[in-house]
């Protein structure tokens, strides 16, 4: 746009000489012309003339001749720095005389080059502007972002009291933030009045219940009881410790939920706990014709809770003894997994458990059709996976036809790598 109004003032400048032409012209006819050449060739910034013969020759000016050439042409003059380009107009006049004018189109190309330099440069300011901008609103919102994650990633492994923190700015990330914390309110009250409700449940009937084995002992040892009777007694007594049993597991498993024993993690020595639960289980098992069998890599420390973790590894094996038949081998092992992970296993080569059912076995309360004969109360396997949860391992049930292998992938000490735990897998 600015290219072509330079143009048109260019050519309205050199169509209005043209017009002074003319006039010169009826005044005074080729001599007249030459003496208007003569008088407005002069100065700076002063057109570029020509009169030429009709048969061709220059009479006046310094324009180069322009031939049978008519209307707006090109041409190439020369002044004391040399040649410049120029654009003119030439006309042939009722005597037959030919005159152009021209006028330097370098203004021009100097306007277009300015122009184009201050449109690059305006564009390189707007796009290093909006790149700065940009980057810096995309921080500010990536780190309100990553504010919201690890909220959020806190609240997966327990702590449910962490809220998204606000900047009080009051826009739409402010407001979604509110409306979360409102929601994680309700949540934590929820789940705080489930929790207590169950808590108060199992601390209500275990005081009776306690009381009841209480009086079942001093009725066995009172004189006279025969021995059907203290056979029935026994039964009792044994009924009321299950069930005392499955309140204490249901509180252990709510405590492991709640996160409360994460704050007392420090390094533990997982090799030399594996090997403590399978010399403690080694001779139970070869009395009831099963073999426990280990392969534990030396010097495995993991950041975590000793108690729950050998407690896990003991529902493990309980579960692998308890529900295989006579003549299988349980396998312990502990192995590392690269540099960060190790894998603490195990196998047996027993029944295993169907594909169907293996996400059903971590749920508190199930139990297979072929174990409900035997002692227990599907709370074994559901203590596994909160303990594997709140240390942010993966636990694993995978069938080795035949048997089943059970693994808890845990990261060792000194993994610095801080990730949400991840959600309990079981392959195929």
């Amino acid at each position: 746009m600015t290219h072509e109004s330079l143009m048109q003032q260019l050519q309205s400048r050199v169509l209005l000489a043209l017009d002074h032409f003319a006039i010169a012209d009826q005044q005074g006819g080729a001599a007249g012309l030459v003496r208007h050449v003569q008088t407005y060739s002069r100065g700076a910034g002063a057109l570029e003339y020509l009169v030429q013969s009709p048969d061709g020759v220059r009479l006046a000016g310094q324009l180069p001749t322009v031939g049978d050439r008519r209307g707006w042409v090109p041409l190439t003059a020369t002044d004391q720095d040399g040649t410049k380009p120029v654009l003119a107009y030439a006309k042939q006049l009722p005597d037959g005389v030919v005159v152009a004018v021209a006028d330097d189109v370098r203004r021009v190309y100097r306007a277009d080059d300015a122009v184009l330099r201050a449109v690059a440069l305006s564009i390189a300011i707007t796009i290093l502007i909006g790149g700065a901008g940009g980057i810096w609103l995309s921080r500010v919102f990536l780190r309100r972002v990553d504010a919201m994650s690890r909220t959020a990633e806190a609240i997966i492994v327990g702590d449910l009291g962490q809220r998204i923190p606000l900047r009080g700015s009051g826009d739409d990330l402010d407001r979604l933030a509110e409306t979360l914390n409102r929601m994680l309110d309700r949540i934590e009250k929820l789940l705080t009045s489930v929790r207590e409700a169950s808590n108060n449940i199992a601390h209500d009937l275990r005081t009776p219940l306690s009381r009841l084995r209480q009086h079942l002992d001093e009725a066995r040892g009172q004189v006279g009881a025969g021995a059907s009777h203290e056979r029935a007694l026994d039964r009792a007594k044994a009924e009321v410790e299950a069930v005392l049993g499955t309140f204490a597991a249901l509180l252990r498993i709510a405590e492991v939920e709640a996160g409360a024993q994460r704050a007392a993690f420090c390094r533990v020595d997982l090799s030399a706990a594996v090997e403590t639960v399978a010399e403690a289980f080694a001779p139970s098992a070869e009395e009831e014709g099963r073999r426990i069998t280990s392969d534990i890599s030396p010097g495995v420390a993991v950041h975590g809770d000793k108690e729950l973790l050998t407690q896990m590894l003991v529902n493990l094996v309980e579960n692998a003894l308890r529900h295989t038949p006579s003549g299988t081998e349980v396998r312990l092992s502990l192995t590392r997994l690269g540099r960060r992970q190790a894998v603490l296993a195990v196998q047996d080569n027993g029944p295993g458990i169907p594909d169907a059912e293996r996400e059903q076995v971590l749920r508190r309360f199930y139990r297979l059709d072929h174990s409900r004969t035997t002692p227990g109360s599907g709370l074994g396997l559901s203590l596994v996976a909160a303990v594997a949860e709140l240390h942010g391992a993966v636990l694993r049930l995978e069938d080795m036809r035949p048997g089943l292998r059970a693994s808890v992938t845990l990261a060792l000490v000194g993994d610095a790598r801080a990730s949400a735990p991840e959600a309990v897998r079981i392959a195929g």
